[in-house]
């Protein structure tokens, strides 16, 4: 086993889009555990949009990441060595664990991971955060009802093409949009997806309007910007939009204009509703039992980007997320094992 442990720190705040000298790379001796405590070797990190909004010093759900600190993520991971009996040697868990090779625990906000389920990949997408953001987002923020007609953003992503897929086994008709061809030929092909607009080669309202003539129940969004106001335009009385990210700004250095159409929402008497995941912590076992039931029969079909290169990728793999590189959940694999 090695003897230092390779981590990503946060060197400096980036302006706009992330580069290279936004991360430093740094190694220390791997830690030992105390009384309660345990270490993990990280197999995979999460990478995750809202994960730029973390570098940013201004006042959030969470605190920022901090200049010098280890990069914020959660992980999966097998125990190596522990002083914590709940947490035995060879254990697979999901936690904080950040972007890093071996991390230490005390247990706190650590699930046991069941790969016999699903592999580990899983365990930071549909079994983790995206994959409750989707679950949550749907049955609570949008009161989802058999017989909606849904429309997803980002719906090629992590948590969009999760979002979709519980649409369709709740009974809605589900309309997605994405970037390119082939991601909306796999929502409609291999997803179940209704209809696929790419919104990189048609124009959206056009086809929104093609798509859904008699407009939209429930707006799940991932995007912000001209897709919110394209799916605003399209409402139906009572219409409810779920706010669950806005990628299509993350990186910009100037602050971002408000929806131009949001008085469609007084016209339909609809309502928009932001959400984050953290709210629901109380309340994961139902979504998990829910999600694990889909999954072990098929009813939900799960992808996750495996990406390589370890810890010296970091810096390149979050990138793709904000140039639509990836289809599914995006993850980078840190060990060699």
């Amino acid at each position: 086993m090695a003897s230092t442990n390779s981590q990503v720190r946060l060197s400096k705040r980036p302006i706009g889009r992330p580069d290279d000298s936004t991360w430093e790379i740094t190694s220390e001796p791997i830690p030992q555990p105390s009384a309660g405590e345990f270490i993990v070797q990280v197999d995979y990190v999460s990478l995750d949009p809202a994960m730029r909004g973390w570098l940013n010093d201004v006042k959030s759900y969470v605190r920022p990441v901090q200049i010098g600190e280890v990069m914020r993520t959660h992980a999966v991971g097998r125990v190596i060595t522990s002083e914590n009996a709940a947490f035995p040697v060879g254990t697979l868990v999901t936690g904080p664990f950040g972007v890093q090779e071996f991390a230490l625990s005390d247990g706190r906000d650590v699930v046991v991971a069941d790969d016999s389920l699903a592999p580990a990949p899983t365990w930071l997408g549909a079994l983790g955060f995206p994959g409750m953001t989707a679950y949550f987002g749907l049955t609570d923020v949008g009161k989802l009802e058999k017989g909606d007609t849904v429309l997803i953003s980002g719906a090629a992503g992590a948590v969009g093409s999760i979002a979709g897929q519980i649409a369709k086994l709740k009974g809605a008709r589900v309309i997605g949009i994405a970037g390119g061809r082939e991601k909306c030929a796999w929502l409609t092909n291999e997803l179940g997806f209704d209809a696929a607009i790419d919104y990189k080669s048609e124009s959206v309202v056009k086809a929104l309007h093609a798509a859904a003539p008699d407009g939209i129940d429930l707006y799940f969004d991932n995007v912000g910007g001209e897709i919110l106001d394209a799916a605003l335009a399209h409402l139906r009385k009572n219409a409810r939009v779920a706010l669950c990210g806005a990628i299509s700004g993350y990186n910009a250095t100037d602050p971002q204009p408000g929806p131009s159409r949001y008085l469609s929402l007084l016209v339909n008497r609809a309502s928009m509703t932001g959400f984050i995941v953290f709210d629901y912590l109380d309340r994961f076992p139902e979504g998990m039992a829910a999600m694990s039931d889909w999954i072990r029969t098929g009813a939900i079909v799960t992808r996750e980007q495996v990406e390589t290169g370890g810890v010296e990728a970091f810096g390149r793999t979050l990138t793709m997320l904000f140039d639509g590189a990836n289809t599914g959940k995006l993850v980078l694999k840190i060990s060699d094992r």
